[in-house]
């Protein structure tokens, strides 16, 4: 069985931690608020996609997303 593809958020959670930036530069560089951040890492709260990308951008990372494309059943 194929192994599920990690999601996006933990994908950029992993990204930061990586980074070796401290989540005050992140916060500084992207423009969201620390405790943003810090509640994003901690799995208790969320962000929108625009702040994705700008915490994405701010660590020099690009995130991709694969979409599954469902397919007509029959024939």
């Amino acid at each position: 069985m194929a192994k599920k593809p990690a999601k996006l958020t933990d994908q950029l959670r992993a990204a930061i931690t990586a980074s070796g930036k401290s989540l005050g530069q992140i916060a500084r560089e992207s423009g969201i608020d620390v405790a943003t951040i810090c509640r994003f890492m901690h799995g208790k709260g969320g962000l929108s996609m625009d702040g994705l990308d700008r915490i994405a951008e701010a660590i020099g990372v690009e995130l991709t997303a694969m979409a599954k494309v469902p397919t007509k059943k029959g024939g």
